[in-house]
């Protein structure tokens, strides 16, 4: 079984990266590989509660690689961690089949949840880099997250989402609003925006009383 799932790791990422030149490279060289064999071991010490060795191999794994998986994320098959530099997964994760994740991904909670903390990914989900996925929601089949996006609820089957909060700009193909990763709305630029209007609309009524 885990030799199995390393082929099929390693397939995924030939199958998915145009630099993939060799198998020997990918499972020797390549830190997401690395990684989830490293989590495959600490995963077996967490289902047999033998907690301590699972987070020591775990610690051992980020450190290493510089991706944290906790030892309690369930992961299916073919995971493709592209780069992996920052990826973090926390606890009660769940990652379908045939996902891939880039750099600086997070799949954690908001703090303030007991129990299932952490979200669920459907099958060949895309999530691009720098992307935080936060809370214990759904994240459909076939959706995409862009790069920076701040997920904080569920993502419907077949979604593209992007921006901070994320909100859906396509589904099923179909366009809702046009997807532009890089000239994402920044909110904080936003809110002084409108504070600027208000305190011009203040002043003008303040010289209009002036004047009266």
């Amino acid at each position: 079984m885990f030799f199995r799932r390393t082929r099929e790791d390693i397939k995924a990422v030939m199958d998915r990266d145009p630099a993939a030149r060799n198998f020997f490279e990918i499972y020797f060289l390549y830190p997401g590989v690395k990684a989830l064999r490293m989590y495959r071991v600490a995963h077996f010490f967490y289902k047999h509660k033998m907690f301590f060795f699972a987070r020591m191999v775990s610690q051992r794994a980020a450190a290493k690689t510089g991706i944290e998986i906790h030892p309690g994320a369930t992961i299916g098959r073919r995971l493709v961690i592209d780069h992996g530099t920052g990826v973090v997964i926390g606890e009660t994760t769940e990652i379908g089949d045939d996902v891939l994740i880039y750099q600086g991904v997070t799949l954690g909670g908001t703090g303030k949840e007991v129990g299932k903390r952490h979200p669920t990914i459907g099958n060949n989900v895309m999530i691009s880099s720098g992307a935080k996925v936060l809370g214990p929601f759904k994240v459909g089949d076939n959706a995409r997250i862009a790069a920076g996006a701040v997920v904080l609820e569920e993502v419907p089957e077949g979604a593209t989402v992007v921006g901070v909060p994320a909100r859906v700009v396509r589904l099923n193909g179909e366009k809702v609003k046009p997807l532009d990763q890089i000239h994402i709305p920044d909110p904080v630029s936003q809110e002084i925006s409108r504070l600027e209007e208000e305190i011009n609309a203040l002043k003008k009524q303040l010289s209009d009383l002036k004047k009266g």
